[in-house]
């Protein structure tokens, strides 16, 4: 896709140049509003406002929509009272809220002066009137399926559907086939959430509403999917001790990524301190029987890996709304029986393999102390009690973390697995000293 936007952007400099509109227009015509858009990103500003006014009215809003802020405002600072409303009557309302948004005050005041104001059915109307006004002007709204329904006040009042108005007969009132209880969401509420809403109840779009209950936008299904793609893309970020960024990966500088990810590896690399000053407490264990070390970053890495697969399958959970902190203890328990059911089978093909392959020869180089057969008991009881201790660690602090108001997908990997690290190696030394007579 890389080479085929070089060589459209070429092809269309050339064509600028050469000043072949029509050609031009045929070109883009063919072509998707998303790689349209990737295309005026390649191209010098002067060249934009000429290749934008090329396209169809439809295709460039719908192009328009595509852009990144950088390239939208370049724009609208370009376009005519006009052209604006050109630009704005052809978005669909929730574009339009989006645009409004992501713009700085002066163009947000630009693009109010020249917006139509939502169109809203009355309770009083007929469904007749309703049918009539709907092909009006549902030609620019992006869902006219469902139909809202406010007051004199402009409340939101009701909701009704172009089904339950096609049926209905012609006088009959809207306030009387509407439905009241009307599922709405408020202009400050989490994105995330609004966006499980329509899992949740199969919507096709939601009203927005403002604090006096009157209907400001709505959120269409193709808004929810957008959101759900940029939490999933915020949460591998964080889960990956990267900080979020809003900007894509090649639009970012170099020093732009140092910033988002040097916080983190600072944290992590004093975070890890520890573990190193556990080995360093037990380095007389380590002289004695130097082949436990060895095992070392088997059982940090199993315990690694244990703390990753539940912390990721209740982080999961939690921004399904499967689980809330309240089931912590229910969670915490599942999490026990699993954790002791792979303990043993990791514990048990553990001390089989040090037995067969790992400690075969042990024994036989002078300064090897130790009975091979312990050793490898001492390991795979640590590898048991790191999964146990692993696991439980990975789904509980996600729910706690959740319960004091952070993302529970910082407490994914890394940061669980540099607790889990230093845990694991307590653990192990606990173990050794218990087990074996030479410590």
């Amino acid at each position: 896709m890389v080479q085929v936007n070089v060589t459209l952007t070429q092809t269309i400099k050339k064509l600028l140049d050469e000043k072949k509109y029509a050609t031009l227009r045929d070109i883009l015509s063919t072509m998707m509003p998303y790689d349209i858009a990737a295309v005026f990103e390649e191209l010098q500003d002067e060249k934009l406002p000429i290749l934008f006014r090329i396209l169809p009215k439809e295709l460039a809003a719908e192009t328009f929509v595509e852009m990144d802020e950088e390239t939208q405002e370049f724009l609208i600072h370009g376009f005519s009272d006009s052209e604006l409303k050109e630009v704005v009557d052809e978005l669909f309302v929730d574009d339009a809220v989006d645009l409004i948004e992501e713009m700085p005050a002066n163009v947000v005041k630009r693009i109010l002066r020249t917006a139509d104001k939502f169109i809203l059915l009355r309770p009083d109307m007929t469904a007749e009137m309703a049918i009539k006004r709907i092909r009006r002007t549902g030609v620019d709204k992006e869902t006219i399926y469902t139909c809202y329904v406010n007051d004199e006040n402009n409340h939101l009042i009701g909701i009704t559907t172009v089904k339950d108005l096609l049926l209905a007969n012609d006088d009959d009132v809207v306030k009387d086939m509407m439905e009241e209880n009307v599922i709405s969401v408020h202009t400050l509420d989490d994105q995330e959430q609004v966006a499980q809403m329509f899992s949740n109840y199969d919507f096709l779009a939601l009203p927005v509403v403002d604090n006096e209950q009157r209907i400001v936008g709505i959120v269409t299904i193709d808004d929810a999917i957008d959101v759900i793609q940029e939490e999933a893309t915020e949460d591998i970020e964080k889960m990956a001790a990267v900080l979020p960024s809003d900007k894509p990966y090649m639009k970012t500088g170099v020093f732009g990524i140092y910033r988002k990810r040097v916080p983190w590896l600072l944290i992590l690399m004093l975070s890890a301190t520890f573990t190193s000053m556990i080995i360093t407490s037990f380095e007389g264990v380590l002289a004695q029987i130097i082949i436990l070390s060895s095992f070392i970053p088997m059982i940090t890495g199993s315990g690694g890996n244990a703390g990753s697969q539940a912390s990721v399958s209740v982080i999961r959970a939690l921004s399904l709304g499967e689980i809330e902190f309240k089931s912590i203890f229910k969670v915490l328990w599942k999490e026990l029986r699993v954790s002791i059911l792979c303990g043993l089978t990791l514990g048990a093909a553990n001390f089989l393999k040090l037995l067969l392959f790992d400690l075969r020869n042990y024994g036989n180089a002078p300064g090897e102390a130790g009975d091979k057969v312990l050793i490898a008991l001492v390991v795979s009881l640590t590898l048991v009690g790191t999964i146990v201790m692993a696991k439980l660690v990975g789904s509980g602090l996600p729910l706690l973390a959740k319960k004091v108001g952070f993302d529970p997908a910082v407490m994914a990997n890394p940061l669980i697995t540099t607790v889990c690290d230093s845990l694991s190696l307590l653990i192990y030394f606990a173990v050794a000293t218990s087990v074996l007579p030479e410590i």
